[in-house]
C-alpha cells in the first residue's frame, strides 16, 4: 500500500489564524456563462478555484444525462403506466357520472350491485396503478442517483493531486452531501408529482371539454398566460437555487477547516472571529435561500387567478347549456374545474423542483468531467511480477511542474541511481526535494524528460503497477479508519505471521501484543488514537511487510522524537540493506553514512557526491552541515 496523503495540502496555523482560506469564495463568486466550462484562473498565483454558478435555464444535456442513466427501456413503460393510471381514474369518474344519471324506478336504481362492483373494481385497479407508478419512479431515482454518484466518486478518486489542491473541501462535501441528496430524493419526487398532475390536468380538460366544448375558447388563452408565468418563475427560481448552492460551499469549507483546527483556534482564543465568519457565510447563503420562498408566494397568487378563470368558464358555460346538459356531467365538470388551481400549482411547483434540483446533476457533472490521472492499469502489460528486480533509477532531462503555466519545479534533472544505493536528498525549502518523490510516484506527470526504473519508462506502465512496486514512508503518517491489520495489509496479501514479523522489525510487536484486540485494534480516522511516533512506525511496518526494491523516505523522521528517529534509521539500515533507498532528509545526521548525497537548489542538482567529499568541497552541503553543528 502506498501513502499519497503526505503530498496533499495540510492546514497550517497561519491559514487558520492569520488568514481566511474561504473568504475568497464569498467575495469572488461570479456567474458562469451557460456554455462556458470551468477555466483555470488568470491569476496563476491563486491556488484555489472559486465555485461558480451558471446562469440561465438548465441545459438540455443535463436532462439527457439524467434520463440516459435510467434508460429508455424503463422510462417509456413508466409513461404508459402513468397514462393507464389516469385512464382508469377517468373511467372511475365517468362511471360515477353515469351512475348518477341513472333514472330512479320505484324509488331505487336498477343494477345497483353491478354498478357498485364495477365502481369498486375500478377503484382497486386505480390504487394498484398508483402504487406501481410510485414504486417505478422511485426505482428510477435510485438507478440514476447510483450512476451519477459512482461517476462522481470514481472521477474524484482518479483525479490528480492538483485537483485537490485547487478545489476547496467544501465544494466536494457540498456535492457528495447536498447535491447527491437532492438527486436521491428531490428529483424523483418532483418527476412523480409532475407526471401525476400533468395527466390529472389532461383528465380535467377532457371532462370540461366533453361537458362544454366552448370552454376551449377560454382555456387556450389561460394556458398561454400559464405558460408565461411558469417560464418566468422557473427561470428565476432555478437561478436562485444555483446561487444558494454556490453560497453553501463556503459554509462547508469553513466548518471543515474549523473542525480540523479547533485546538489551534482555542489555543489562540480565536473562537469569536470564527463564529462571526460562520454567521457571515450563513447570512450570505440566506440572501439566496429566502427569496426562493418569496417567489413561491408570487406564483401562488398568479396560479389562483388562472385557476379561478377556468372555474368561471366552466360554471358560466354549464349554466348557458343547462337545457342540454345532464346534471351528472355538469357536476363532474364543475367539481373537476375546481381542482384546476391546485393542479396548476402542483405542476409548476413540481416542474420547478425538478429544474431546481436538476441543477444538482449539473453541479455533480462539473466534477464528473474533470481531468483524470493516467490509467491505473494497462491491459496486456508485459511487466514482470517481480519488477523492479534491481531497483535502479534513471532520470533523463526530467522536468516537472505543479500546474500548467507555472514555472518548472524540476529543471533538466539527469541522474543515475544504482541498485542497493543509499541516496540522501537535501536542500532548502522549495528546492525541489519532494518534487522528485512526486515524479517517481507520478503524483505529478513529467513536463519533459523521462524516468526509468530497471530500464522501464514509468510513463508506459499503469499507476497501480508503478505505485504498488515501490514504497514510501511519509513525513505525515497516514492511517485510515479500520483495524490495524487492514492498515498494514489492506488487500489481505500476507499471513498473520508476516504481519507480526513486520511489527517486530518495526519495534511495535510489544505494543500491539498488549492491545486487547491486538491486530484487530480499531484505528480512528487518521490514527488519532495512536501517537505520532507509533503512526510513523506503523508506516515503517507497512514498508517492511511489502519489502519492495525501492524505498522513498520523504522527511520521514522530521516530526518524530529522537528515540523514534533512531529506531526507524536502525531498521532501515539493517532491513533495507539490499534495497535502493532515497531519503529526503531533514536531519542531516541520518544520511551521513549514505552512498551519495544530492543537494537540490531551485529545481536543479547543485551538488552530488559522497557526504565526505561534499564536506571537503566546502560547498552548499558543507554550509548546511555547519549550520546543523555536524562539522
Amino acid at each position: 500500500m502506498v501513502d499519497f496523503m503526505p503530498f496533499s495540502r495540510d492546514l497550517s496555523q497561519e491559514q487558520l489564524i492569520g488568514g481566511d482560506t474561504t473568504n475568497s469564495n464569498l467575495q469572488n463568486m461570479e456567474p458562469m456563462p451557460e456554455t462556458d466550462e470551468e477555466q483555470v484562473p488568470e491569476d496563476l498565483g491563486k491556488l484555489t478555484v472559486v465555485d461558480k454558478a451558471r446562469t440561465g435555464r438548465v441545459r438540455l444535456e443535463m436532462y439527457k444525462k439524467y434520463f440516459n442513466t435510467i434508460g429508455l427501456a424503463i422510462i417509456i413503460p413508466i409513461i404508459f403506466l402513468y397514462a393507464f393510471q389516469q385512464g382508469v381514474s377517468l373511467a372511475y369518474n365517468y362511471w360515477l357520472r353515469m351512475w348518477a344519471d341513472d333514472p330512479i324506478v320505484n324509488g331505487t336504481q336498477i343494477d345497483t350491485d353491478l354498478k357498485l362492483t364495477v365502481f369498486g373494481a375500478l377503484g382497486f385497479v386505480q390504487g394498484v396503478s398508483i402504487f406501481g407508478t410510485t414504486v417505478a419512479i422511485s426505482v428510477c431515482g435510485i438507478i440514476a442517483s447510483r450512476h451519477l454518484h459512482m461517476d462522481l466518486l470514481m472521477n474524484v478518486l482518479r483525479s490528480p493531486m492538483s485537483f485537490f489542491e485547487c478545489t476547496p473541501s467544501g465544494n466536494l462535501l457540498n456535492r457528495f452531501a447536498k447535491e447527491i441528496d437532492a438527486i436521491d430524493c428531490m428529483v424523483p419526487e418532483g418527476l412523480k408529482m409532475m407526471l401525476t398532475y400533468a395527466f390529472k390536468l389532461l383528465e380535467v380538460c377532457i371532462i370540461v371539454l366533453m361537458a362544454t366544448p366552448f370552454a376551449a375558447v377560454i382555456i387556450l388563452p389561460l394556458a398561454f398566460l400559464y405558460a408565461c408565468v411558469q417560464s418566468f418563475y422557473v427561470a428565476t427560481s432555478c437561478q436562485l437555487r444555483r446561487l444558494e448552492a454556490v453560497s453553501r460551499s463556503p459554509i462547508y469549507t469553513h466548518f471543515n477547516e474549523t473542525v480540523q483546527g479547533v485546538s489551534v483556534i482555542r489555543a489562540f482564543g480565536e473562537q469569536p472571529r470564527f463564529i462571526l465568519q460562520a454567521n457571515k457565510r450563513v447570512d450570505f447563503n440566506q440572501t439566496s435561500y429566502f427569496p426562493r420562498f418569496v417567489a413561491t408566494r408570487w406564483l401562488a397568487v398568479n396560479l389562483e387567478f388562472i385557476g379561478n378563470g377556468v372555474v368561471l368558464a366552466a360554471a358560466i358555460l354549464s349554466v348557458m347549456g343547462r337545457n342540454t346538459l345532464s346534471p351528472g356531467i355538469v357536476g363532474l365538470a364543475v367539481s373537476h374545474s375546481l381542482q384546476v388551481t391546485a393542479i396548476l400549482s402542483w405542476i409548476v411547483r413540481s416542474w420547478t423542483d425538478v429544474e431546481n434540483n436538476i441543477v444538482s446533476v449539473e453541479r455533480v457533472n462539473e466534477y464528473a468531467d474533470t481531468t483524470k490521472e493516467a490509467s491505473w492499469t494497462i491491459e496486456g502489460s508485459s511487466l514482470p511480477l517481480d519488477w523492479p528486480l534491481k531497483g535502479t533509477l534513471e532520470f533523463q532531462e526530467y522536468g516537472l511542474q505543479y500546474r500548467k503555466g507555472l514555472e518548472l519545479a524540476l529543471k533538466g534533472i539527469t541522474l543515475n541511481i544504482h541498485e542497493r544505493e543509499k541516496v540522501g536528498i537535501v536542500g532548502r525549502t522549495g528546492a525541489g526535494k519532494s518534487s522528485l518523490a512526486l515524479g517517481i510516484f507520478r503524483i505529478l506527470e513529467a513536463a519533459k524528460g523521462k524516468i526509468f526504473i530497471d530500464g522501464v519508462n514509468i510513463a508506459d506502465i499503469g499507476l497501480h503497477d508503478l505505485r504498488s512496486r515501490i514504497s514510501i514512508i511519509p513525513q505525515d503518517p497516514v492511517l485510515f479508519s479500520g483495524s490495524l491489520r487492514m492498515n498494514l495489509d489492506p488487500f489481505d496479501t500476507y499471513t498473520d505471521e508476516d504481519v507480526w514479523r513486520s511489527l517486530e522489525l518495526a519495534h511495535l510487536k510489544t505494543f500491539v501484543a498488549k492491545l486487547p484486540d491486538k491486530l484487530n485494534h480499531e484505528c480512528s480516522e487518521g490514527g488519532e488514537n495512536l501517537s505520532l511516533g507509533q503512526r510513523q512506525l506503523v508506516c515503517l511496518a507497512r514498508a517492511l511487510l511489502r519489502k519492495t526494491k525501492i524505498l522513498v523516505l520523504d522527511e520521514a523522521t522530521a516530526a518524530v522524537d529522537l528515540e523514534t528517529d533512531t529506531l526507524i534509521q536502525s531498521t532501515i539500515r539493517t532491513q533495507f540493506e539490499d534495497c535502493t533507498v532515497l531519503t529526503i532528509a531533514h536531519r542531516l545526521n541520518t544520511i551521513m553514512d549514505y552512498t551519495r548525497v544530492i543537494v537540490m537548489d531551485k529545481g536543479h542538482i547543485s551538488e552530488m557526491d559522497s557526504p565526505g567529499n561534499l564536506i571537503a568541497h566546502r560547498g552548499q552541503f558543507y554550509r548546511m552541515c555547519r549550520e546543523a553543528g555536524l562539522v
